[in-house]
């Protein structure tokens, strides 16, 4: 694990993209599962302003998990890439491989998971990205595993429906074996309401073993953090 610390989001938002673009730079053809949230829209607010010397032409996008509403509805996470990064770009059409929101969920799960195995290299019998990028909530989470289901972290899918707890709203998420068969995985947090569970993990203390967060490991051993120093304040270096 690695940890990268820096003084405001935006300047995570440059580190990441740097780190990004040297990554694609490195391989003619990739498959990136992408992340919701405001700290990916500064990344690709980043990406599509002052990375123009990227080649998206080999770069497959799948999403990590989606809200379950239609692709024009301002919660959905394919949205908002396609309005802070996918339309100032010039990638295939056919690269973009978006979670169906607006399908029946338990279908989109299964057609979700089908379509990453038929897309993605396989590696210890399961799909394996090449870079998942995650992001956690302050209650731990992360894609969209939260703590009252944590249980879904180790399902037998590739992909399941999750619950949020608060507002009941379905997702479609992918599971632990996919996140940590990856090549890469990177953490993208920044804020100080994440400091408390950014802590817990890190230093492996109080409760957090319950977080999903928490159960990021992947086998390669190449897990990323990238924190702002709000978010980190609280952890041992």
């Amino acid at each position: 694990m690695k940890l990268n610390i820096y003084n405001t989001k935006e300047e995570v938002a440059i580190r990441f993209s740097t780190y990004f673009s040297n990554l694609i730079g490195k391989k003619k053809n990739l498959h990136i599962a992408l992340s919701g949230g405001s700290t990916p829209k500064i990344v690709f607010d980043e990406l599509a302003t002052n990375f123009l010397e990227i080649d998206w032409s080999g770069v497959h996008l799948y999403w990590g998990d989606e809200r379950c509403v239609s692709p024009s509805d301002n919660e959905s996470n394919y949205k908002m890439t396609v309005s802070h990064l996918i339309s100032k770009i010039n990638i295939p059409e056919e690269n973009i491989h978006r979670v169906l929101g607006e399908n029946e969920p338990l279908k989109e799960a299964v057609r979700y998971s089908n379509l990453l195995d038929a897309l993605l290299p396989r590696e210890n019998n399961f799909p394996k990205f090449d870079l998942v990028v995650l992001g956690m909530g302050d209650d731990g989470h992360t894609a969209s595993i939260f703590p009252h289901e944590i249980h879904l972290w180790n399902s037998e899918n590739n992909c399941e429906v999750a619950v949020h707890p608060d507002s009941g709203q379905k997702r479609i998420t992918i599971t632990g074996r996919v996140i940590n068969n990856a090549k890469e995985v990177v953490f993208l947090v920044t804020g100080e309401n994440k400091k408390d569970k950014v802590t817990e993990i890190l230093n492996k203390n109080g409760s957090y073993t319950d977080y999903p967060a928490s159960l990021v490991a992947p086998k390669s051993e190449k897990l990323i953090w990238f924190l702002d120093v709000d978010a980190a304040q609280k952890i041992d270096v």
